[in-house]
């Protein structure tokens, strides 16, 4: 009644100012397209444009990202306290956590030691960079020390950081890196595969200590040549070390050319260093398979090996079926590596060898209650068979929405959203660390219905002591995969072991070598699946369909495992690293699938191929398919020899006809 009275032309006046107010308001407000715009002028290190766009993100669940973004582009010219306004407004985050160690080395850059001293204590992490600068702070005020310490960090075959080096310099030149310690360096620099500090650190030498430049620039230009003749000045140390290198650069490619040549002249040098050549070429021979490794190894006597050299030891004695051998090399283990699930499993292995059955079943009885590829193998070892308990956590839809409704973790559903993995990542280790095995479930139990099969997975697989393999070994996308396996007749729990392996069920995802989806296809790969296939509509951007990415995976994987003798085992190792490696790893004699997959040379591949085997063990559970065990699905490998009309003869999926 009141509005009655007011003036028409006042109401319409009102009415434009109310709508224009609620359209500021809508204009006002943050969104997505603002913030993506911010990354990417971040990216484009784009300051003035990161700077214009910022007041606009204000409001934003992620703003903090922008101004990190702004921090990061101009840390060395910020202000003390803009860092650390940053720092206490975010802490407890990975930004805080990110920025700080940042801002640490840029101050230690700038010797800004009392800012630096203030920080310090509150990092969360150290890298080797940023060790050495506090080394370097902590030189200020106790030279001695700081000195003592760094010479840890000096003894390595890699490149070290440059804020390692004034703590070289003023070493060296104390005398306290010695000629011998600079050779000790020298060794390790080359077993690493690094010519170019090897070459750097033999500039670093007195001039009485180096090898000739004509005989380095020799070896340098052909190692395997000046192996094969092996004119080295013997006499001093330089002429040794210098003959070593060229050893091992010989022995890395072709052991048994080295191995020849070395016999001819290693009665040149004296008895320690002819035991650490000896170890060059019989670690290098180990890794190329190479039968006779476990002969070589024996030569080495008492040099010290390295953490891998003992690993390769024992799995040169493996493939030979050395069985007294295998026991003494995990014998002379430290403590430590020696109590590893793989060590364990082949010492009872090699007691059961020995027939020494006591020893042998107390070693399989202990791994065989831990649920991981050897303990299924100690099971098999003993007739038992493992069956997963889970003790799932009973759902609770409000403890469910308060997890939900927590910052940190909103923050990582919308950089999933917006397709920034590696961020949604680290936010969500950080909403999970330190925390108890029912707060792991429950936060698997939020990402599992979220869709973000990945982190559902990796903090269902922390928990200690309760378990719930039905989060751990989940079947997402089932439908898809299960009909892409009937219609290829593969055995539907290792194809799931394999998804899981790949990608985690995270359809959408691209690794940093370009493989697309759940079954990680690269890209030549699926144009061959295409054709072969008849998919003249194909296109690259539906390997991020569950639907197609199964059947061009599953497509594949039938494809090598027919050409690898229907041997699971040898069809896993060709998805990783390429049929042809996986060929060129078979033995000249029939061996153990177990043996063969504990002796494959590349890291990653070993990895891979036992945690795919292992991951079908769980998903014949999981699925309700019949129990079979670890040991028959790895099978006997039979020698090389491959089949006709192999698809490949290169290293990885993309090389296909």
């Amino acid at each position: 009644m009141l509005m009655s009275t007011v003036p028409r032309p006042f109401l319409r006046y009102l009415v434009f100012v109310v709508v224009g107010v609620f359209a500021a308001a809508l204009r006002a407000q943050p969104t997505d397209t603002d913030f993506l715009a911010a990354r990417d002028a971040f990216q484009a290190n784009n300051v003035a444009a990161l700077d214009r766009i910022a007041p606009r993100v204000k409001g934003h669940l992620l703003e903090s990202y922008v101004v990190y973004w702004q921090l990061h582009l101009g840390l060395d010219d910020a202000s003390p306290e803009r860092v650390r306004s940053f720092l206490e407004r975010y802490d407890g985050t990975p930004l805080a956590d990110t920025l700080r160690g940042e801002w640490l080395k840029s101050l230690g850059k700038r010797a800004l030691w009392n800012e630096f001293a203030a920080e310090y204590p509150k990092r969360n992490g150290e890298d080797t960079e940023l060790a050495c600068f506090a080394l370097q702070w902590r030189h200020e005020s106790d030279a001695e020390g700081a000195l003592a310490d760094a010479r840890q960090y000096w003894f390595n075959g890699r490149d070290r950081p440059e804020s390692c080096l004034p703590l070289f310099v003023e070493l060296e030149a104390r005398g306290q890196i010695t000629p011998a310690d600079i050779w000790n360096r020298f060794r390790l620099a080359h077993e690493a595969g690094n010519p170019r500090l090897s070459a750097r650190l033999v500039g670093e030498l007195p001039p009485k200590e180096r090898p000739a430049a004509a005989d380095y620039d020799r070896v340098e230009r052909n190692p395997a040549s000046a192996v094969a003749k092996g004119e080295f000045r013997f006499a001093t140390r330089g002429g040794r070390e210098l003959a070593l290198y060229a050893l091992d650069r010989v022995a890395k490619s072709d052991a048994e050319a080295a191995h020849r040549a070395w016999v001819r002249w290693r009665v040149r040098i004296p008895e320690a260093d002819r035991r650490y050549g000896n170890l060059l070429v019989a670690y290098n021979a180990s890794r190329q398979l190479l039968p006779e490794a476990n002969a070589w190894y024996r030569e080495v006597g008492d040099a010290p090996l390295n953490e891998t050299q003992r690993e390769w030891r024992v799995r040169a004695a493996l493939r030979v079926l050395a069985w007294r051998d295998v026991a003494r090399a995990i014998d002379a283990m430290p403590e430590s590596q020696g109590q590893e699930p793989a060590w364990r499993y082949w010492k009872a292995r090699a007691f059961e060898a020995e027939s020494r059955k006591e020893d042998s079943l107390r070693l399989f009885g202990s791994l065989a209650a831990e649920p991981n590829f050897y303990g299924f193998l100690a099971a098999d070892a003993i007739g038992a068979s493992i069956m997963p308990v889970s003790e799932p956590l009973p759902i609770d839809a409000d403890a469910l929405a308060a997890f939900g409704a927590r910052p940190a973790v909103q923050r990582v559903l919308t950089l999933a959203a917006l397709g920034m993995r590696s961020e949604a990542q680290r936010e969500w280790a950080y909403v999970v660390r330190g925390t108890d095995d029912r707060s792991l479930l429950l936060a698997a139990e939020f990402a599992r219905r979220n869709g973000l099969y990945d982190r559902s997975i990796n903090t269902a697989d922390r928990t200690q002591r309760r378990h719930d393999f039905g989060l751990r070994y989940q079947t997402p996308y089932r439908e898809a995969i299960g009909s892409a396996v009937r219609e290829m007749g593969l055995d539907e729990a290792w194809v799931f072991g394999l998804t899981r392996q790949e990608s985690r069920f995270a359809a959408d995802v691209i690794s940093s070598a370009g493989a697309i989806g759940l079954m990680q296809l690269m890209a030549p790969t699926a144009r061959w699946v295409a054709r072969q296939t008849h998919r003249s509509d194909y296109r690259i951007a539906q390997l991020e369909e569950p639907e197609i990415n199964a059947r061009f995976g599953t497509y594949y994987l039938r494809h090598v495992l027919d050409r690898l003798d229907g041997l699971a085992v040898l069809a896993t190792a060709a998805y990783n690293a390429g049929p042809g490696r996986a060929q060129s790893w078979r033995g000249a004699a029939p061996i153990e699938g177990a043996i063969y997959a504990e002796t494959i040379p590349f890291n990653e591949t070993r990895d891979y191929v036992k945690k795919v085997m292992a991951n079908a063990m769980f998903y014949q559970a999981q699925l309700g398919l019949p129990y079979v065990t670890l040991t028959d699905r790895l099978g006997i490998v039979t020698p090389r020899g491959a089949a006709a009309g192999s698809p490949v003869a290169s290293a990885d999926q993309g090389a296909l006809p």
